[in-house]
């Protein structure tokens, strides 16, 4: 596809490139540009070390130091590098799609089609190699059928877990949201560490005592 007759980036294409520019570092700098607006793409989340909301370039950054963190409790061996790009991308069809609250089942009917879509628009600025490296990894990660894919997403859960234990309930306050829904969204983190996931519920368990999260059932 040449540069005339693929799908333009219209972030990008406010910054035009110098003539002369390579045709294939071209689009790389304009995906680069374009990925730029991830940083504007706001999570429910709120932060530890402000009185906002987390952003997704962020995210992707937190979950990136995560894994080279906590890698040795995956439960199988991982390619680092492969998981590391799989958090890094993970959200940047965000840019179009938006972000979806975990807790929103009603916003989260049709995320699966508007983050497919958005994923078919953006790496198709890259040159064609890289477009079907990076889609295969953001297919990959969606499907959990591996390693490395059940890891980046047990860490995609238990950052904001984090999040919210540490703001004494976050978005754990979100309307109808109780301790047994929180368990069971967060439960891949089962999938790639027992010791992780083992950690989640102690996290989760404890702020249900202290009523930052309501119990699905009040104890007697």
């Amino acid at each position: 596809m040449s540069h005339d007759d693929r799908p333009t980036p219209e972030f990008a294409a406010a910054v035009p490139q110098p003539d002369g520019t390579p045709e294939r570092l071209r689009r790389q700098i304009e995906f680069v540009i374009e990925v730029d607006q991830l940083k504007n793409v706001l999570r429910q989340s709120p932060l530890l070390a402000a009185d906002r909301r987390e952003n997704d370039a962020e995210h992707s950054w937190h979950l990136a130091l995560m894994v080279l963190v906590l890698a040795e409790y995956a439960d199988e061996p991982l390619d680092l590098v492969k998981v590391l790009a799989m958090v890094v991308l993970h959200d940047l069809v965000e840019i179009y799609a938006g972000d979806t609250p975990l807790y929103d089942s009603a916003a989260g009917a049709d995320q699966e089609e508007r983050e497919r879509l958005a994923a078919d628009r953006l790496f198709a600025i890259l040159p064609d190699d890289q477009r079907d490296r990076f889609r295969a990894l953001w297919d990959e990660f969606e499907e959990r059928g591996s390693a490395e894919a059940r890891f980046a997403k047990a860490m995609d859960r238990l950052q904001p877990l984090l999040l919210n234990y540490g703001n004494r309930g976050g978005t754990w306050r979100t309307p109808g949201v109780t301790d047994a829904e929180v368990l069971a969204r967060k439960s891949v983190i089962g999938d790639a560490s027992a010791a992780l996931w083992d950690y989640a519920r102690t996290l989760i368990r404890t702020g249900a005592d202290r009523g930052w999260v309501p119990r699905a059932e009040p104890e007697a």
